[in-house]
């Protein structure tokens, strides 16, 4: 028998991640997380061993991808493929909702790379 239990997060009480993100739902599969206002910064390269989907709602940010830079601006949404180089260059306050699969807070995968 499947899981259909309704699973609700409140954003005033959701945990906070140690870069700033704001865990919302998540489920065995996929998981939410929001970035707000974050503040501009060039950004690190990093790659992930999870897939990645956004949407931005605020502010501005460029997005540069295996060799590849886009700008990103309120309405855009797009996708980080798992295992993909890549850097976000914060320009102004930056707000997106995430969604990642599998769940990036899982076995360790949402760690601070140094």
């Amino acid at each position: 028998m499947s899981d259909s239990s309704i699973k609700k997060v409140s954003i005033s009480t959701s945990p906070k991640g140690e870069m700033g993100q704001t865990y919302l739902v998540s489920g065995k599969r996929v998981a939410m997380r929001l970035w707000d206002r974050e503040q501009p910064q060039p950004g690190v390269t990093d790659r992930r061993d999870y897939e990645t989907v956004r949407y931005v709602i605020g502010g501005a940010a460029e997005l540069t991808l295996e060799g590849q830079t886009i700008r990103l601006q309120p309405g855009d949404s797009w996708l980080v493929p798992a295992g993909a180089e890549h850097r976000y260059r914060i320009l102004e306050p930056f707000t997106a909702v995430e969604a990642t699969a599998p769940p990036a807070q899982v076995h360790g995968r949402d760690k601070v790379h140094s």
